[in-house]
């Protein structure tokens, strides 16, 4: 249960590009991708504001595949591919057994969804498309990663809404400290801009009519993206077996529940998975250099997501970096977490923290050092990466150097 689990490689796409070195030059620059929503299915959307990839970047997935495949599914396989690529690792008969896939996903395959409702419903037609009940599972996303990768090992989905790919990942950590497997990729996916999906978040008026701009004074709300984060974890003796280059060590996970509220947040569930986060990493709070936040953008998760990191890093709370890399790809729901690991582990990497973009005004109750705007150098070693969910699952993880 002791195992050293590291990370030889990290793959995305979101909004700001379609590998990491897009994501983190973007992030660098403080340039977020936000922007007005054109697609033709949200025609009676209000808030038309979010964060879309653009083009998808030539996969060659196989045909016979892709028709089995919601677009989530292919955002993951398209991000797993680059993380397996850069850590050289490949399948065998020798060690497929030994690799297995965990794939967060926070609202599954919606564009199936609503594709065949409306061919019924407003088209008449009789029946879904074939595939639509394996397109749509929220367990999609692992199959597919692993068929493509050639994965038999440990092979499954985790769904906690905005926590799922930091749960996930915990859980790829535990699969290898357990011995299950020798390595995972692991991560999240989704592909909310949907009508049905932002039409229910636009009722709950939690979404901003301009940009995400977290810890601000004026911030309106949060603002929906998609995208895939992934990243291959292997156990220390693993990676150093195979001569492989080590980008970071995935040190600990701090899990919790606020056991309160379908919606609102308490401070003391986020404190705990914080505690439970360093407790794990073996780290004290005086060792944290960085700490990439939830930080959604909405008054209430900023505010009490800033109290409960005044509560577990006590006065080093104001001397690290904070800031919230979804003013920059948007919130991408079970994504999130995948691509907020990017940041923290490209961080330790080039020593920048990447800012809070769109920052305008100081909140009293928002009062860390956020980065607002510009990126900073800093010596990072150890980096913290938070994600809060509905009713009140949470889930913190802890990086290293290598």
């Amino acid at each position: 249960m002791n195992k050293r689990v590291v990370i030889t490689g990290i793959g995305g796409i979101c909004g700001l590009g379609s590998c990491v070195a897009d994501i983190w030059a973007a992030m660098c620059e403080g340039r977020s991708a936000i922007g007005v929503l054109s697609s033709p299915c949200l025609h009676d959307i209000t808030a038309r504001t979010g964060c879309a990839i653009r083009d998808l970047p030539q996969h060659e997935i196989e045909r016979k595949q892709i028709l089995s495949m919601d677009r989530f599914s292919v955002l993951a396989v398209l991000a797993a591919r680059e993380a397996v690529q850069q850590a050289g690792l490949t399948a065998s008969d020798k060690n497929r057994y030994r690799l297995g896939a965990t794939v967060g996903v926070g609202v599954c395959g919606w564009e199936a969804i609503e594709q065949d409702y409306r061919a019924m419903l407003l088209q008449g037609r009789k029946r879904t498309g074939a595939f639509t009940a394996p397109k749509v599972m929220p367990g999609a996303a692992a199959r597919h990663v692993s068929m493509d990768l050639g994965l038999r090992g440990p092979v499954y989905g985790v769904t906690s809404a905005c926590s799922s790919s930091n749960h996930a990942i915990a859980s790829a950590v535990d699969q290898i400290r357990c011995g299950r497997a020798d390595a995972m990729v692991a991560g999240g996916a989704d592909a909310p801009l949907i009508w049905g999906v932002v039409k229910s978040w636009e009722a709950m008026r939690v979404l901003s009519p301009d940009t995400c701009r977290p810890f601000s004074a004026n911030r309106q709300g949060a603002v929906l993206g998609e995208g895939a984060g992934m990243i291959l974890l292997e156990s220390y003796d693993h990676a150093r077996a195979r001569g492989a280059e080590i980008l970071a060590e995935l040190a600990g996970a701090g899990l919790s529940a606020d056991a309160f509220d379908i919606a609102a947040q308490t401070i003391e569930g986020p404190e705990a998975a914080i505690r439970a986060c360093l407790a794990d990493a073996g780290l004290v709070p005086e060792e944290v250099d960085y700490l990439n936040a939830h930080g959604t953008g909405t008054k209430p998760n900023d505010q009490i997501e800033t109290a409960a990191i005044k509560r577990a890093f006590g006065d080093h709370a104001y001397r690290m970096s904070v800031s919230s890399t979804k003013s920059m790809h948007a919130h991408c729901l079970g994504a999130s977490g995948a691509l907020e690991l990017i940041a923290c582990v490209m961080a330790i990497r080039h020593g920048i923290v990447p800012p809070t973009a769109n920052y305008e005004q100081p909140d009293p109750d928002c009062d860390l050092d956020v980065t607002p705007n510009v990126a900073r150098e800093r010596k990072v070693k150890v980096t913290l990466s938070n994600s809060f969910a509905f009713a009140g699952t949470n889930a913190v993880l802890a990086i290293k150097a290598a």
